[in-house]
């Protein structure tokens, strides 16, 4: 038998398929992840930058043990101007916008997952959630956890600030969901995605205020980056083929788990764009239910 016509077609179909998906502003890295892209049934998406617009806003800031608001912010914004993440660009944002003159940091170690250390003024600051300081076998005082849980009960992402060894503050900032989000994932589960999964590392409050404005049901919240990694696993197992959508470094190694990886083009962090199977170019997550529809056809 020569099956010359299956042979030439289906290349042939697959590549025309990764070509319309181009023109369409999504990048699909090879035939594998398009056809896998339509036999998932089940999604996990993170909530930064994904889901919401990962554009946060400072709302609140507490200043503690009788050091000023202005002190606070620009001892946190001296650290954050060296960093990407949106919480830091939040804080550095809102103190431009005030004005305030910036000492100069060095030294920016980032800690996956919980926050970042630095030095300002030859002092030694930490800045993160109250998991940071845990990891280093200390708990927050209670004045401190008191703040934080106030602030997380009304739905806020915080940031803990420790200089010289005081605790100094606290930061509340808030996020919104991407417009048009809602309306994607009710397209994803009218093409047979049975499964809408959010994975954050945010506090739980925070996570299901999101998941209530868009629709999704199942939230896993408070993961460290190998935990959202065991939850992939855990998904696959229980699903079989599942998709991953993110778009900053702590996603990395749950989209290289996930049967199809897709990154966030115009947000998404390069390790992010590296590792995943299939990009959304133009950052519109409304192309997702396009992609998938396309896959199964």
């Amino acid at each position: 038998a020569s099956p010359c016509a299956l042979a030439l077609g289906t290349p042939a179909a697959v590549l025309a398929g990764i070509g319309q998906a181009a023109r369409n502003g999504v990048l699909i890295k090879g035939g594998v992840h398009l056809e896998n892209l339509g036999a998932t049934r089940a999604m996990a998406f993170d909530k930064t930058g994904t889901l919401t617009e990962g554009r946060f806003e400072i709302t609140d800031v507490i200043a503690l043990n009788g050091v000023s608001e202005t002190a606070l912010l620009q001892t946190a914004a001296a650290v954050e101007m060296q960093s990407s993440h949106p919480l830091a660009q939040a804080v550095v944002r809102h103190a431009q916008a005030l004005d305030l003159i910036l000492s100069t940091a060095n030294g920016l170690e980032n800690v996956s997952g919980l926050g970042v250390r630095s030095r300002v003024d030859g002092t030694p600051v930490a800045i993160g959630s109250r998991k940071l300081f845990e990891a280093e076998g200390e708990m927050p005082p209670d004045a401190v956890l008191r703040v934080v849980d106030d602030l997380e009960g009304q739905a806020r992402t915080t940031m803990i600030v420790r200089q010289n060894g005081q605790y100094i503050g606290v930061l509340g900032l808030a996020d919104t969901p991407r417009a048009g989000v809602k309306e994607s994932l009710q397209r994803l589960l009218t093409l047979g995605i049975e499964h809408l999964i959010m994975l954050t590392g945010d506090h739980e409050e925070v996570a299901q205020r999101i998941a209530r404005e868009i629709g999704i049901t199942d939230v896993r919240a408070g993961l460290m980056p190998d935990q959202k990694l065991d939850a992939i696993a855990a998904l696959q197992s229980e699903f079989g083929k599942v998709a991953m959508t993110g778009d900053g470094v702590n996603d990395a190694p749950a989209l290289a788990t996930a049967t199809v990886g897709i990154a966030m083009g115009a947000a998404g962090t390069a390790v992010a764009l590296e590792t995943a199977d299939v990009a959304l170019m133009a950052d519109d997550l409304s192309k997702l239910p396009f992609a998938v529809g396309l896959s199964q056809a």
